[in-house]
């Protein structure tokens, strides 16, 4: 496939790392000349200074759109009228009424819209998940999340500090993937109650997050993001009826990407366990590719899809009305 990506910053290179030996990387784009040119140099592609340059130029069936959360409206709207195939990193725009819009567009052009949720094809998750379908824990009964980190010097200033930029902050930053996990393992959500805060850095949007969920099929989950962790954390937990299971990091600085296994037993006591290990190589972003291009190869909807973008906005919009309101959101 021929591929071009807008947006040339750190996601956007971890796409271009990902493409596959038989794609093409024909262009890119971004509105900083020197990030612009450096990545085009690296990655020895065409570069383009305005989106819809690149876009019009018609050299890619693919457009991989990794820009603030702002401008992905426009951009990816303008791929999809076009007729483009696209993989929009997450959020899906920066609400419900923009996620809406652009996965209507797909539809109406015909062309695949997957939203960025690389957080799905971590191993651990993938194989929890395999695991869960499986029966090994039997029927699931709860969740528990926790995801973030500490912040740095200056975030006050930084985009994901800005509300008209962002749309939101911690919550749609890294909640945004708690969420779609959680409604990916337990289904569609059918209540929540939560809150969003603003603990500790000075900024117009949350850096704490906390939500109680329940699932249509009773699944209780309740998850908490942060900017105040101070060391970085990702552990996501299902509980089955027989047994449960545990994914522990994303490697790097989250520490190695583990998952733990523990079945039940029937008399009591110390559960018997086994331990998984995992790379500390990211292979989450090379897996959603190849799910990508399968998704296109055959025409379907993709794992993460734009209407999973969609769903996930629906929950956060539903979280932060519950923390105005103080008071339950159904759904």
């Amino acid at each position: 496939m021929n591929i071009s990506i807008i947006g040339c910053g750190l996601i956007g290179q971890k796409r271009a790392l990902a493409v596959q030996d038989d794609d093409i990387l024909v262009s890119c784009c971004d509105n900083n000349k020197d990030i612009l040119s450096n990545y085009a140099t690296k990655f020895d592609c065409k570069s383009y200074e305005n989106y819809k340059d690149l876009i019009d130029s018609n050299q890619s069936e693919v457009i991989v759109v990794a820009v603030v959360n702002k401008y992905a409206l426009p951009i990816v709207s303008y791929a999809l009228s076009k007729g483009k195939h696209v993989l929009a990193e997450k959020p899906l725009g920066r609400n419900t009424a923009e996620a809406k819009e652009l996965v209507a567009l797909a539809s109406e052009n015909k062309v695949i819209l997957k939203t960025g949720f690389n957080h799905r094809f971590h191993p651990a998750i993938w194989q929890a998940k395999e695991m869960l379908d499986q029966g090994k824990i039997g029927k699931l009964i709860t969740i528990r999340a926790r995801y973030g980190h500490g912040g740095r010097p200056g975030m006050e200033k930084e985009w994901r500090a800005s509300k008209d930029l962002c749309g939101g902050g911690e919550l749609l930053d890294q909640g945004v993937h708690i969420i779609d996990l959680c409604h990916w393992f337990a289904g569609d959500i059918k209540s929540v109650f939560g809150k969003a805060a603003t603990k500790f850095w000075e900024l117009e949007v949350e850096d704490n997050a906390f939500a109680l969920m329940e699932s249509a099929s009773g699944v209780d989950i309740q998850f908490h993001v942060s900017w105040t962790n101070w060391k970085n954390i990702f552990s996501f937990e299902l509980f089955g009826e027989d047994g449960y299971l545990r994914v522990e990091g994303l490697g790097g600085s989250y520490d190695p990407e583990t998952l733990e296994f523990g079945v039940r037993k029937k008399e009591g006591g110390k559960p018997d366990v086994q331990f998984f290990d995992y790379p500390a190589e990211d292979l989450s972003w090379n897996m959603e590719w190849k799910e990508f291009k399968n998704a296109i190869t055959n025409n379907r909807e993709p794992i993460g899809s734009g209407a999973d973008g969609l769903y996930a906005n629906r929950i956060i919009e539903a979280i932060y009305e519950s923390s105005k309101t103080r008071s339950l959101c159904r759904l």
